[in-house]
């Protein structure tokens, strides 16, 4: 019987097939050989041998096993490159009680099942149906999709919210994950974790999820998906005083895009869009291609362009 996640992690990877997804080996004898992608080199001096499950650079001297491979080429400190290579081989960690993890760790939780809610949407609820038939539409295809993980908010007020509530997490979590928005009125203490204190930041959009270095989901985009289908009521604090009844802001106010705010997680200046898939290839190229928006990033990638 395996004593830890880690000895089954290494008992079900095989490094070959694991560094093979990142660089091109070429076999020599039993071993395996490369260009080291942690140097620039015009011969080959990376090895890597299946019998030991090490590979071993004879050019800038770095050597180790499946988890120094992905601490290195990933960026990773040990715990992260753990649950990287768990997720892989479907490897399950040890749970822990929500309420006794970090708030940065309880956050990135929130935003995974996020993502899975928006994923979820888009693949079952009639309005997602139809998200779906326009990114086609776009020429973004199926694999695509599932690889950046696209979704849709549903068009009401508080579903993500009482579904992350239902997990365990608290409103307040919520929207200092980003994915609510507090509401502008005082509260009696006895009102401030009921469900009229915040709202969906995200509503009648498809959502493109934002990821670390990691691949760990740390905030979203979101573009209006239809304007004729945008007639939410108006949030209670935007209402005037009076006979307190406002006609819904016109669609023509509606930011086409949002995104998350900064968070603990997510700073807009920081991060790169799609860099999580392109860090293998910009490195390899020593090239980067920018581009605008979402969807001229993943059709890039769609077209062969993966350092974009």
């Amino acid at each position: 019987m395996l004593g830890s996640p880690i000895e089954e992690i290494k008992s079900k990877l095989d490094i070959v097939e694991l560094i093979g997804s990142y660089i091109k080996l070429q076999k020599t004898g039993i071993n395996y050989r490369a260009l080291c992608p942690f140097h620039s080199e015009k011969k080959p001096s990376f090895f890597v041998s299946p019998s030991r499950q090490i590979f071993k650079c004879f050019g800038c001297g770095k050597f180790g096993d499946v988890f120094k491979f992905v601490m290195e080429i990933e960026g990773l400190e040990f715990g992260d490159a753990l649950r990287v290579l768990a997720k892989r081989t479907g490897v399950e960690l040890r749970k822990q009680d929500p309420k006794l993890k970090t708030e940065r760790k309880r956050l990135y939780d929130i935003m995974e099942l996020a993502c899975r809610f928006f994923e979820r949407q888009l693949k079952e609820s009639k309005t997602g149906l139809e998200v779906k038939k326009y990114l086609l539409e776009r020429g973004i295809n199926e694999e695509s999709i599932k690889k950046w993980r696209l979704g849709y908010a549903p068009n009401t007020w508080q579903s993500l919210s009482d579904f992350l509530v239902s997990k365990g997490y608290e409103r307040e979590e919520v929207v200092r994950a980003g994915l609510a928005i507090k509401k502008e009125q005082d509260f009696s203490a006895n009102q401030r974790e009921s469900a009229s204190t915040s709202y969906d930041r995200f509503r009648g959009r498809i959502i493109f999820p934002v990821f670390d270095l990691n691949s760990q989901v740390i905030g979203f985009g979101g573009r209006i998906f239809s304007i004729n289908q945008r007639s939410y009521p108006c949030p209670p604090e935007a209402l005037p005083s009076g006979d307190g009844r406002r006609a819904p802001e016109s669609a023509s106010t509606e930011a086409k895009y949002i995104n998350t705010p900064n968070t603990l997680l997510y700073n807009k200046s920081w991060v790169l869009y799609g860099l999580n898939f392109a860090k293998v290839e910009v490195r390899r190229k020593d090239a980067c291609i920018l581009v605008e928006g979402y969807t001229d990033v993943i059709l890039s990638h769609q077209a062969g362009f993966q350092n974009t």
